[in-house]
């Protein structure tokens, strides 16, 4: 991605006073027309970088403007391969991890001691999120639409799409782009994609706003809960709410009171304790979870009639 050939050419700056544009485009593995673009790039940020022609010329930061390279400490630097190395956990290739080795390269007083942090964004679904992420990321850096067919919990359908942001958040990866269907934005949940396809045709950026994730915006008209747990899930609770989401009673169990996305989510959720839970209000999900339970029955009971 070119953030990331970014933040590479600018730690090749930092540790080194002059460098040219064919050791970097072999060291990036790009040509000498991406790294002048990339060299504009970080001007237009701000980032006075100079660029003398001939005989011992090269780029190098402006004598006088030069940062300082204190500026990235042992410890940011560990930050930003940390940040990498998250980013090959869902790699389909390794990108990532050449980037870490170009970074770290010439950097051994620069970059000391042993990782201390370790993160991996990938899921059980490794091995089929990968091709969809390296995909998306192609399109959305070279502006090309995106088709998929899309299962949602109401419906399911094909869709094309204008991709801008993949976005980490609940534990899962989302595409945030403009649904041609459906002409808004939308939230897709990578899980739910199939047939990820980045098309020839191109689109005209729009000024995509960036996507609010916050829980009551992308999650409206949350219900609030109160429920008995048996004490042997409480790991659970602390695990997914917090401790301070329920109260240790005179019995052993576990008063939980908390908000959740939605009913159906809630009903899900609640029906994976089993006989472990009992809903105390509101009485609609109470309605529900005995309703659900019914019905599991009387599945059960005929089939036991049909074996007979």
């Amino acid at each position: 991605m070119k953030i990331d050939r970014l933040i590479g050419i600018l730690s090749v700056l930092l540790q080194k006073d002059k460098t040219t544009a064919p050791e970097l485009a072999e060291r990036f593995e790009v040509s000498k027309r991406t790294i002048n673009r990339d060299i504009e790039a970080l001007n237009n940020a701000g980032i006075p970088i100079s660029t003398t022609q001939g005989n011992g010329g090269g780029i190098s930061i402006m004598d006088g403007y030069r940062i300082d390279r204190t500026i990235l400490t042992s410890k940011d630097m560990q930050m930003i391969l940390a940040g990498l190395r998250s980013l090959d956990s869902v790699s389909g290739s390794s990108y990532y991890s050449q980037l870490m080795e170009k970074i770290k390269a010439g950097s051994s007083s620069f970059i000391s001691g042993r990782d201390s942090i370790l993160i991996d964004l990938s899921s059980w679904y490794r091995d089929t999120l990968a091709p969809k992420i390296e995909k998306i990321e192609s399109a959305i850096e070279n502006r090309h639409l995106v088709s998929f067919k899309y299962y949602g919990p109401s419906s399911e359908g094909e869709r094309t799409a204008e991709p801008y942001y993949l976005v980490f958040r609940w534990s899962s990866w989302y595409l945030w782009a403009w649904c041609r269907d459906r002409e808004d934005y939308r939230l897709f949940k990578l899980n739910r994609m199939e047939g990820v396809e980045k098309k020839k045709e191109e689109f005209i950026g729009r000024n995509a706003p960036i996507p609010d994730l916050s829980n009551e915006k992308v999650f409206p008209g949350g219900v609030n809960v109160k429920a008995l747990f048996s004490p042997e899930w409480k790991w659970r609770l602390v695990e997914e709410f917090g401790h301070d989401s329920f109260q240790e009673m005179e019995d052993g169990r576990l008063l939980f009171s908390s908000s959740y996305m939605d009913k159906e989510s809630l009903v899900t959720w609640l029906l994976t304790f089993g006989s472990k839970v009992e809903v105390l209000e509101p009485q609609e999900i109470r309605s529900l979870i005995i309703r659900n339970a019914e019905e599991t029955l009387a599945l059960y009971q005929n089939d036991s009639v049909s074996d007979t």
